[in-house]
């Protein structure tokens, strides 16, 4: 395909993946599904199911298990077959998109999930741009068959219009709601049976030498048969054939059809993640392209997680390795202020659980607990200055202003909200004049949030009162020009944790009135992080 090296068998067999949808498309059952096949959990539990044994693995916070939806992206390490699978499972919840969006840019591929009744939604689209301005593979798991849902070529047509996708179906349903028994494989010639009575057990797969092996009929019921075969007679002249290389290059995706929450159509997909989803790819970096095959480490922050564990305070940084093969103990380079760091507890998630990683080859992802050296956007290396680039920072959508309870405790309340700055989990911005702080998140959801960590993880009750601005721009432009606008605006001008000068807007016509004044300074909605 292309005139790289092969990989090392140890990076080659890495499949490093993202899990996209809307929420409540069953994306943290499926996840559960992956774990369990991968034999990294003996019991899946239900995102609302009863009880403490059968809570989710990939939502350890305390809301996330309240509300039964994911707030926070996870990662999870696991092996299945000869392959070792990389997971992140990616919030659904539009309010925390900016989360999904810079976990993206650490993935080599997506799993797309979509309900079966509901075909594509808002927020699976959104999340699809994404990885469309990436050219990330996509491949694509239909669930919820055993409901009442579509016609299957409509789902088809529905993902190939909305999502200008070519999709090639890799299995293809036998019935539908109660009547669902299976699937045909298509790419193995087999019939995947459902077992309804058993969750947690895999389908079992009968060999049949195509469809018109006798044997499908003592499976399957005439009428089904009959029907099954006229569908697929029909895709396998309507639909693309599937073309590994248009898969690579993000312009067709394999779907496969099932229903997570039994365990079925989970199995035929990750042998389809490992013979489809791409082997860890170059990264893009100034000076140069960090490819997989480079003997030296190099890795980027894409995420930090702030209190995983409450009892100490810690902060994760979530690093993608990017070249190289890395060892516990290691020293590397903090590229961003130039300091050798040694990291000798790296950890490699399961979810909350995590035991210290000993090594990590390209295309992992470790997590590293310091106290606040590393933030989003931060390449590490073996000495060499280079920068990942491409991890965005976007402009907050809403913004409110944030009082602590207790006046007395206003420092404590700086450093928490520098703190979840940090973690990219809202913008914190110092106006020059008067006291307190704006926080800007992208989506309302996110302040509840807030309020709910600040209490729970630095016993600080907080008020988040209406802001007189709605939203915030970072002024680019030449010193003196920057200087000079500020100093002309002041009541206008804030600063980000970064110490970045930010001009903060009332109306669409203040941004209008910049752009007619002040040619020389330009009004961003996005930052590259942290460069």
């Amino acid at each position: 395909m292309t005139n790289r090296p092969a990989l090392p068998p140890e990076i080659a067999r890495r499949r490093t993946f993202a899990i996209i949808s809307h929420p409540d498309a069953g994306k943290t059952t499926l996840t559960e599904k992956f774990l369990l096949f991968g034999g990294a959990i003996q019991m899946a539990g239900q995102v609302r199911a009863k009880g403490e044994a059968r809570r989710t693995r990939s939502d350890f916070m305390k809301m996330e298990q309240d509300r039964g939806i994911s707030v926070s992206a996870s990662a999870m390490s696991f092996d299945y077959r000869t392959f070792r699978f990389n997971l992140v499972d990616t919030p659904g919840h539009s309010d925390f998109s900016e989360d999904t969006y810079r976990t993206l840019t650490a993935v080599d591929a997506a799993v797309m999930v979509i309900d079966g009744a509901k075909g594509v939604e808002s927020q699976t689209q959104k999340l699809f741009e994404v990885c469309r301005l990436r050219d990330l593979p996509i491949l694509t798991f239909c669930n919820k068959m055993d409901r009442e849902s579509r016609d299957t070529f409509e789902i088809i047509d529905e993902i190939q219009e909305m999502l200008a996708i070519d999709v090639t179906p890799a299995s293809w349903p036998i019935g539908v709601g109660r009547d669902f028994l299976g699937c045909y494989d298509l790419l193995n010639d087999r019939l995947e049976l459902m077992d309804r009575a058993d969750r947690n057990r895999v389908a079992e797969s009968i060999e049949i030498k195509g469809l018109d092996d006798p044997r499908l009929a003592e499976h399957v019921p005439a009428a089904l048969l009959e029907k099954l075969i006229e569908e697929v007679e029909m895709a396998r002249e309507l639909l693309p054939a599937l073309d590994r290389q248009a898969v690579a290059e993000g312009t067709m995706t394999p779907i496969w059809f099932g229903s997570a929450i039994n365990s079925f159509g989970v199995k035929e997909l990750m042998e389809g993640i490992g013979a489809y989803g791409p082997e860890p790819q170059p990264q893009a970096a100034s000076p140069r392209q960090i490819a997989p095959e480079e003997p030296k480490v190099v890795g980027f922050v894409f995420k930090v997680q702030a209190n995983m564990d409450p009892k100490h305070r810690d902060r994760v940084a979530f690093v993608r390795l990017a070249s190289g093969h890395f060892t516990r103990g290691m020293k590397l380079l903090h590229v961003r202020s130039k300091k050798p760091m040694a990291v000798t507890n790296p950890v490699l998630f399961l979810a909350a659980d995590r035991e210290l990683a000993e090594e990590a080859w390209a295309g992992d992802i470790i997590g590293i607990p310091n106290h606040g050296q590393l933030r989003i956007g931060d390449t590490l290396t073996e000495g060499e200055n280079l920068r990942a680039t491409g991890i965005p920072s976007f402009a907050p959508e809403l913004l409110q202003t944030c009082r602590a309870g207790d006046p007395m405790k206003a420092k404590h309340l700086e450093k928490a909200l520098m703190q979840f700055a940090e973690e990219g989990a809202a913008k914190v911005f110092k106006p020059s004049i008067g006291s307190g702080f704006i926080v800007g998140v992208v989506g309302a959801l996110q302040f509840e949030v807030l309020a709910s960590r600040i209490e729970m993880e630095y016993g600080l009750p907080v008020r988040f009162e209406p802001s007189q601005f709605t939203s915030a721009r970072w002024v680019l432009g030449d010193k003196m020009a920057v200087e000079k606008f500020a100093a002309a605006n002041k009541q206008h001008m804030a600063s980000d944790n970064d110490g970045d000068v930010v001009f903060l807007t009332r109306l669409q016509w203040d941004i209008d009135r910049v752009g007619r004044d002040y040619p020389d300074v330009t009004l961003s909605a996005t930052k590259e992080m942290m460069v």
